[in-house]
C-alpha cells in the first residue's frame, strides 16, 4: 500500500527544493485551481492530486524520462501532444526532483533570467 500524501504537504516539499535550488522569480499560485508554482506567470510544477505532480518539459524530454523511470515518470491520454509530464511524488528522490524541477522553471522562465540564474 502506497502511503498518502496530502496536497500541502507536496507543495511545502516542492518550494524547499525549490528554494534549495536558489530559482529566482518563483512564485506560489494555481493553475486550473491547483496549486502550483510559477515563473513569468507561467506554471512550471503543478500539484495534480495527492499522488502525483506535473512538470513542464519539452515533449522529446517527456519520451526521455518515461523511457529511463517509467515507475516515476507516466503519461495520461490527457497529457499526450503536450509539454507536461506527471509524476509519481512518492516515487522520486528529493535530489532527482529538485533536477527536474531547475529543468522545468528552465524550461518556462523568460531567457533573460534563464541567462541570469546561469550566472548565479
Amino acid at each position: 500500500m502506497t502511503s498518502v500524501i496530502d496536497i500541502d504537504t507536496i507543495a511545502e516539499r516542492l518550494q524547499r527544493l525549490i528554494a534549495q535550488a536558489g530559482l529566482p522569480a518563483v512564485e506560489p499560485g494555481l493553475h486550473y485551481g491547483l496549486p502550483a508554482f510559477k515563473v513569468g506567470g507561467k506554471a512550471f510544477v503543478t500539484v495534480k492530486n495527492n499522488e502525483a505532480i506535473v512538470l513542464s518539459l519539452p515533449i522529446d524530454r517527456k519520451e526521455q524520462l518515461m523511457e529511463m523511470a517509467p515507475e516515476i515518470y507516466f503519461q495520461t491520454d490527457h497529457y499526450v501532444g503536450w509539454p507536461s509530464l506527471p509524476l509519481r511524488i512518492t516515487a522520486i528522490g528529493d535530489e532527482e526532483l529538485q533536477l527536474r524541477l531547475i529543468e522545468a522553471w528552465r524550461y518556462r522562465a523568460p531567457k533573460k533570467l534563464v541567462a541570469a540564474f546561469g550566472r548565479i
